[in-house]
C-alpha cells in the first residue's frame, strides 16, 4: 500500500458549501449525547526550581463526575493526585484545599465549584477557579473566579506562567464527534464538529468542520483511514492527522479513532511520515507515534473518538 500519510494539502476555509448542513457543536452533542466523557489538559510550570508537567483531568459517567490534578515527581511511581467530588450535594464540600510536600517544596491547590455552571462539556464552563499555590505564588490557575482566586490564598501570580503542553479529549458518539480546540495562540477554543458516513453502498467519508464551517471532506476512507492536511483558519495554518482504521477495520467498540489538531507549521509531518515506513498498515501504533512526537513546546490537542 502506498504511503498513508500523503502530501499535505493547503485548504482555506471561506464560506459554507451548498452541500454542507452547518452542525453546530450543541446540537451535534444533543444527537449523540456522550455517556463516559473525560478531557485532560497537561501542563508545565516550574515548582521549586524544576519544571514538572500538571494533569488536569475532567471526567463524567454515569457514576461518577470529577477532576484530577496529578502533579509530576521526579520519580515516575511518585505523583501527587488531588480528587475533587463534582456532584457534591453540599456547597461546602465544593469548597477546599489540599496541601502536600514535593522534595521540601509545599504546594497548596484551592479550588471552588460553589457556582460551577456545566454545559455539554465535563468541565464547567463558568463560575469556579483552582490554584495551585507556592511560596505566595500562583503557579496554576483555572476558571473565571481570578478575582476570588487570589483574594483566597493570598497571593500573586507567578513570574513564569504554566504553559498549555497538549489537551486530551475523549468523546463518544455514533456519527458525530465534538470537541474544542485551541487552533489559535492566546485564542479561545474554536468548535469542532467531526461527522461520518461509514457504511451504505458509498465509500466512507468524513467531514471535518470548524466553528460551523466545512474545513476538509475526506473520501475513500478505506483507502485514506490514516492521513494529514493543513486547512486555514483566520489565515493560519492547523495541521489536522488522522487515523480512523480501528473504525473500519474491527469491531465497533474495540478502539477509538484517533485525530490531532496542531496549530502552525512544524516538522511534525516528516517526523510522522519517517514513523509511518516502520509500521504495519493493519495495526493502530499510529497513536503512539503521534503522542510521541518529540515536542515539548508546540501544543498538539489529541481527540480519541469513540463509536457507540
Amino acid at each position: 500500500m502506498a504511503n498513508s500519510f500523503m502530501k499535505a494539502m493547503t485548504l482555506t476555509i471561506t464560506g459554507t458549501p451548498t452541500t454542507w448542513k452547518k452542525t453546530s457543536i450543541d446540537q451535534a452533542t444533543k444527537n449523540d449525547a456522550p455517556h463516559n466523557n473525560s478531557v485532560t489538559f497537561v501542563y508545565q510550570t516550574k515548582v521549586a526550581g524544576s519544571f514538572r508537567g500538571v494533569s488536569v483531568s475532567w471526567c463524567q459517567n454515569p457514576k461518577e463526575h470529577f477532576v484530577s490534578i496529578m502533579l509530576e515527581n521526579s520519580s515516575e511511581e511518585n505523583k501527587y493526585t488531588c480528587k475533587i467530588d463534582l456532584e457534591s450535594g453540599q456547597s461546602w464540600g465544593k469548597k477546599g484545599l489540599k496541601t502536600f510536600e514535593i522534595q521540601g517544596a509545599r504546594i497548596d491547590i484551592y479550588w471552588d465549584f460553589r457556582q460551577a455552571k456545566f454545559a455539554t462539556n465535563p468541565q464547567p464552563c463558568s463560575g469556579y477557579y483552582v490554584a495551585m499555590v507556592h511560596k505566595k505564588e500562583v503557579l496554576l490557575l483555572l476558571g473565571d473566579l481570578e478575582e476570588m482566586a487570589y483574594e483566597r490564598t493570598k497571593s500573586k501570580a507567578s513570574s513564569e506562567e504554566a504553559t498549555l503542553v497538549c489537551k486530551r479529549d475523549n468523546v463518544y458518539g455514533k456519527k458525530l464527534f465534538c470537541t474544542r480546540a485551541v487552533l489559535e495562540e492566546g485564542k479561545s477554543e474554536h468548535d469542532v464538529v467531526i461527522e461520518t458516513s461509514l457504511s451504505g453502498p458509498d465509500e466512507p467519508e468524513m467531514w471535518i468542520s470548524i466553528d460551523g464551517i466545512l474545513a476538509s471532506r475526506i473520501m475513500n476512507l478505506n483507502w485514506r483511514f490514516r492521513g494529514n492536511e493543513i486547512v486555514m483558519v483566520n489565515n493560519l495554518p492547523v495541521q489536522i492527522f488522522w487515523d480512523v482504521h480501528d473504525w473500519l477495520f474491527t469491531d465497533l467498540c474495540s478502539g477509538p479513532a484517533f485525530f490531532v489538531f496542531k496549530p502552525g507549521f512544524s516538522e511534525t509531518s516528516s517526523y510522522l511520515n519517517s514513523r509511518e515506513c516502520q509500521e504495519n498498515s493493519e495495526g493502530s501504533g499510529r497513536h503512539e507515534s503521534l503522542e510521541e512526537y518529540p515536542s515539548t513546546n508546540d501544543f498538539c490537542h489529541f481527540l480519541y473518538a469513540w463509536r457507540t
